[in-house]
């Protein structure tokens, strides 16, 4: 049987080594050491990884993706397919939603659009000029870009909500358990997309892969957390480079970022794009 170092096995699969390292650490992609330390792979190791790679891109999480594939190392596909069905299916829900809330989006943009394109008023601008809070999109609604186009090298920012409002909203949550249930579902997949995370003040910031249609589901999804959880702040940042997420609460809900997006501060919560 052919076996791989870290490199080989990079160089045939196309998934770099440092996400092979965490692939590891995650528990998704055994190594063997050799007598002077190297990580070896074995030929099952490619088939793994496409499997990997596969269950990604329908967006499964990575604790999903590893139960799976300890469901794949038994040799019955029924059995792997009867295991997969049911997180498609969720998946397929949870994409439902994500575009039902897009088109509300694209509504509230539309209208917004529509209010700033009629004539301006003579003067500076006031309460009904269609510039400021009169023309923003109400608490809990979708956040509005600057129409920066996002090849450019300035950042481009999308605060989804005022981080003052959100400080003094209640920390409560008015979503039921079933609608609990399919919104963490919802954070989980996009969480499986993020690179790196880190703590910031009052929250946490979480790292994606630079992306502006995924940077329109994280913008939705946000949106719609604020629309059951107002004393969530978020702020979205996208530039050609870079995409981020900051999330901060007030200090009466210290720690409920952190118990949302699940693993602990200043830890990867996926391995970098493959």
């Amino acid at each position: 049987m052919a076996t791989y170092r870290i490199s080989q096995l990079a160089e045939r699969s196309g998934v770099p080594a440092t996400t092979l390292r965490f692939y590891e650490s995650a528990g998704l992609l055994p190594a063997e050491r050799t007598a002077s330390g190297y990580r070896v792979y074995g030929e099952d190791a490619v088939e793994r990884l496409a499997f990997i790679s596969s269950a990604k891109l329908l967006g499964l999480a990575l604790e999903e993706i590893r139960d799976l594939l300890e469901v794949r190392e038994e040799g019955v596909c029924s059995s792997v397919r009867a295991r997969i069905l049911p997180l498609v299916a969720a998946r397929l829900r949870d994409t439902d939603i994500r575009v039902a809330e897009l088109r509300a989006f694209s509504e509230r943009l539309s209208g917004v659009r529509a209010a700033l394109s009629g004539p301006a008023p003579e003067g500076a601008c006031g309460p009904e000029c269609g510039c400021g809070p009169a023309a923003a999109p109400a608490a809990g609604a979708a956040p509005v870009a600057r129409a920066e186009p996002v090849a450019r090298a300035e950042p481009v920012a999308l605060p989804p909500g005022d981080r003052e409002a959100s400080r003094a909203a209640p920390v409560a949550c008015t979503l039921d358990a079933a609608e609990l249930g399919r919104r963490t579902g919802q954070w989980r997949a996009l969480l499986a997309l993020a690179v790196r995370r880190e703590d910031i003040e009052d929250g946490l910031r979480l790292h994606f892969p630079p992306d502006a249609a995924l940077a329109g589901r994280i913008a939705a999804l946000a949106a719609a957390e604020q629309g059951c959880c107002a004393f969530f702040g978020f702020t979205l940042h996208l530039t050609p480079a870079a995409l981020r997420l900051d999330v901060s609460a007030p200090e009466s809900a210290a720690g409920m970022p952190a118990g949302l997006f699940g693993t602990p501060a200043s830890s990867p919560v996926a391995g970098p794009v493959a």
